[in-house]
């Protein structure tokens, strides 16, 4: 035996270091998301989305979710939704997103606006009643919602997503199959979701202009929502190179840096705050 003794691992009852160090960080997340609305501080921040033939003319905005921490700092979705996507916060924040989108929607009469949400929050009665509440309030409001879905979260429970989506679009929401390619969608449950738009997902957008795979694998994509009928859009355009290649590949809008980062500050609020 070695004289440092016994290697002791995780066989042997103990927790390795690095799920140990994973559990604490996804712990001080959960707690600083929970404060966080239970305080109340949370907020869009939204990202245009441009019509890729005229990019200076503007198709839609989407609206992230950011908490802010302890210091007031907005903190962007990617470093809190892995640990709550699947806990009741998760639904919580969906919650917050879509009251705080329907909002906007109102207070704005020419915007659209795309909001995300998991395929959990269907079911969760909360959301459905926020949903319910903001459609009845202003009319106008549900042609200019959309929904975004992701297609890993569309896929947890198809027939349940596909007679939300059936009830929901006769009030006019739009819906969104979001990071499309990054899932592991059926064919067979695509044709039955009946998407509005496919937002193809940004690992085959970024530096597709010089990348032949992407590039093939990008209008396989293209092929897929004109046969289904789907507006779509390229995420994480970030170079003039890419956004040339695909408006000329045909995809309808682009959304990315090239256009704008995500901003808590959009146009209209600063031409509210003018006139005030």
């Amino acid at each position: 035996m070695d004289e440092l003794g016994p290697v002791v691992g995780i066989g042997a009852g103990v927790e390795d270091p690095l799920s140990a160090a994973v559990d604490l960080r996804d712990r001080a997340t959960l707690t600083m998301v929970r404060s966080a609305l239970e305080r109340r501080q949370v907020m869009l921040a939204f990202q245009p989305v441009v019509l890729a033939a005229e990019p200076g003319r503007m198709a839609f905005h989407e609206g992230l979710i950011r908490v802010l921490d302890a210091d007031g700092r907005p903190i962007p979705a990617r470093d809190f939704m892995g640990a709550v996507e699947t806990r009741d916060l998760g639904r919580l924040l969906d919650c917050a997103a879509l009251e705080l989108g329907l909002a906007t929607l109102s207070a704005v009469p020419d915007l659209r606006l795309a909001i995300n949400m998991s395929a959990r929050s269907i079911g969760y009665p909360r959301w459905r009643e926020v949903l319910r509440t903001g459609l009845a309030r202003d009319p106008t409001v549900g042609e200019r919602l959309i929904l975004e879905i992701t297609e890993a979260s569309a896929m947890l429970m198809p027939e349940i997503v596909t007679a939300f989506m059936d009830e929901v679009q006769r009030e006019g929401v739009a819906f969104a199959v979001d990071d499309f390619g990054a899932g592991f969608t059926s064919l067979r449950y695509l044709r039955d979701f009946c998407f509005d738009m496919m937002k193809i997902d940004g690992q085959f957008v970024r530096g597709v202009a010089a990348d032949p795979d992407n590039q093939v694998l990008c209008r396989a994509m293209l092929s897929i929502a004109r046969h289904f009928e789907m507006l779509v859009v390229a995420e994480s355009v970030e170079t003039q190179a890419d956004a040339v290649w695909l408006a000329e590949a045909g995809v309808d809008c682009l959304q990315g840096y090239l256009y704008g980062a995500p901003t808590t500050e959009p146009a209209w609020t600063e031409a509210a705050r003018r006139r005030a």
